[in-house]
């Protein structure tokens, strides 16, 4: 077995062996990653920039050039802490989605094995109730959870744990209803919490056309898997949240497809 790991050729006077692919193999898989979880995002030009020193260091390493090699040297032993500070929300949301279990989401066992248990979706309802909102502009913000429970959203809300149906969406949303600011929470066909306060993005090149409605929606969404309906009440234009990312100004057909296809 010993033979597997031994040099399969030879580049230069450097023996290449299989574990040394493996290795580079595993170290361009993360440093794409990390890309795509930087990708969008104002810290792409760090990302970018760090791989430039980084680079830059090997080649006066190459040169001899020991001063500048001291100095880029001192800077790569902190690379670490660096990237912590400066990717502190990068880093949580990637530990967030790495924390969703999405293969145990996707497991057919799974699945049937909990069929019983879940209740389907009232999206009837939901659609009906976003498009009444939208013709008398109620603004409004519905969470709809996944494979993340929210728990720690609801804790601190005005409990409910009531089944969907229009008449309370309708009610809960209704201008002069004490439950009106904040979101509500869905969780197995049933309004778990009301008046929900989320976590919002902290995205620089967020739309500034755009309210704290739409900033707490691609938060949360930034955060766990769920998905958030959002109704302006501005203009009454309906938007959805998914993965960090914001799709506006949907229509009911658009709404009644995200939902057919996510429950």
């Amino acid at each position: 077995m010993d033979i597997i790991w031994e040099s399969i050729f030879t580049i230069g006077s450097y023996d290449i062996s299989l574990m040394d692919i493996v290795d580079l193999s595993l170290v361009t898989y993360l440093l794409y990653r990390l890309y795509k979880l930087a990708r969008g995002t104002a810290a792409i030009n760090i990302f970018f920039g760090l791989i430039a020193i980084y680079f830059i260091f090997q080649i006066v390493d190459v040169l001899r050039m020991k001063f500048i090699t001291q100095i880029l040297g001192g800077f790569i032993s902190i690379t670490f802490i660096v990237i912590v500070i400066l990717f502190q929300q990068e880093i949580r949301k990637y530990l967030s989605q790495l924390g969703k279990g999405k293969i145990l989401k996707n497991n057919i066992f799974l699945k049937f094995f909990n069929s019983e248990n879940e209740e389907k979706l009232n999206k009837k309802a939901i659609v009906k109730a976003c498009s009444e909102f939208q013709k008398n502009k109620t603004g409004a913000i519905i969470v709809i959870t996944q494979t993340d429970d929210l728990n720690y959203i609801c804790e601190n809300a005005v409990q409910i744990n009531s089944e969907i149906n229009f008449p309370i969406l309708h009610s809960i949303f209704f201008k002069n209803s004490p439950l009106h600011d904040g979101a509500i929470v869905i969780r197995n066909n049933r309004i778990i919490a009301a008046r929900c306060i989320l976590p919002v993005s902290n995205e620089d090149d967020f739309p500034s056309e755009l309210g704290m409605r739409h900033r707490a929606a691609v938060g949360i969404s930034e955060h766990s898997d769920a998905i958030t309906i959002i109704v302006s009440e501005q203009n009454g234009n309906v938007s959805y949240t998914q993965n960090g990312k914001l799709k506006t100004d949907i229509s009911e057909k658009q709404l009644n497809n995200l939902l057919n296809r996510n429950f």
